[in-house]
């Protein structure tokens, strides 16, 4: 049996298999497997020490001791609103955002899985305005932005696309409808970041969502190929890109069980997840 190479030879060894490989690959390595420390820490962290330990998502709001927001299950139209109602309702909060001119202010723009992002799970010392609708598409998102016209947010983050893949949309369209966000974001808000998250994978043939057929007739691989488009347009139109996808797939391109409720929804620590992305994100890129 061949004996172990020294410490000093394994290093050696690892580096001129490294010989070759591009400086951006070794880098987006890196920070992939910080951002999955981060994550497993922080959940471990939150196992260990229950809610007590879940931050406070806004910094100056009134109450000093939120609760969780409860998890849809499922997709679509699960409120009395209609969406000309829920258009109205967030124009309001926009303009009751400019109104209390609220410092750090950071939107979010998406579907119902931005919706129910539990409040208290947001990073701290920023004034999140949560502007997502359930069962939104690209196109309604994109028609709607003017209702952030009179804002002054410091950062913008999108997520959409998952409903547009679910209901037949073209990939092409969404694409582009994302497009048209980021550039009407810079011409409105030049000051403003604008942050494009990648799509996240679904639960497959495991998933338990009412609309599962839609969700197994969307495969893995065309996830995977908007989402090198977006951080395509993400870089072409300046904006940045946080690609979520590597840490919600499981080794067959799905969403991992353990973060879902129904494999298509994130439970409380696929919502943990994201939030440490967003925070890591917060410090590295938003510190002044």
């Amino acid at each position: 049996m061949a004996l172990p190479l020294p410490p000093y030879l394994q290093f050696r060894s690892a580096l001129h298999r490294l010989q070759g490989v591009p400086p951006w690959a070794l880098l987006s390595l890196v920070l992939n497997g910080l951002l999955f420390i981060t994550a497993m820490a922080m959940l471990r962290q939150l196992s260990q020490a229950g809610d007590a330990v879940l931050p406070q998502a806004n910094a100056f709001a009134a109450d000093p001791h939120p609760t969780v927001a409860p998890f849809e299950p499922e997709l679509g139209t699960r409120h009395s609103l209609d969406y000309e109602q829920w258009v109205a309702l967030l124009a309001a909060e926009a303009e009751a955002a400019v109104a209390r001119d609220a410092p750090s202010q950071t939107v979010l723009l998406g579907d119902s899985l931005t919706l129910w992002f539990p409040a208290n799970m947001l990073p701290g010392r920023r004034t999140w305005i949560n502007q997502a609708i359930s069962g939104e598409k690209s196109t309604g998102l994109r028609d709607r932005l003017y209702l952030l016209d009179g804002t002054s947010p410091e950062a913008v983050f999108i997520m959409v696309g998952i409903n547009d893949l679910i209901w037949g949309g073209s990939e092409a369209d969404l694409v582009y409808n994302v497009r048209k966000m980021v550039d009407y974001l810079h011409q409105t808000h030049p000051q403003t970041r604008v942050v494009v998250q990648s799509i996240l994978p679904h639960g497959g043939e495991m998933a338990t969502w009412e609309g599962r057929a839609r969700l197994v007739a969307v495969p893995p691989d065309l996830i995977r190929t908007v989402n090198v488009q977006l951080k395509a347009v993400a870089a072409e139109t300046g904006a940045e890109f946080l690609d979520l996808y590597p840490l919600f797939v499981n080794g067959d391109g799905y969403l991992r069980a353990d973060l879902t409720t129904d494999g298509l929804h994130l439970n409380q620590d696929g919502y943990m997840v994201w939030r440490t992305a967003l925070a890591l994100l917060n410090e590295t890129e938003f510190q002044p």
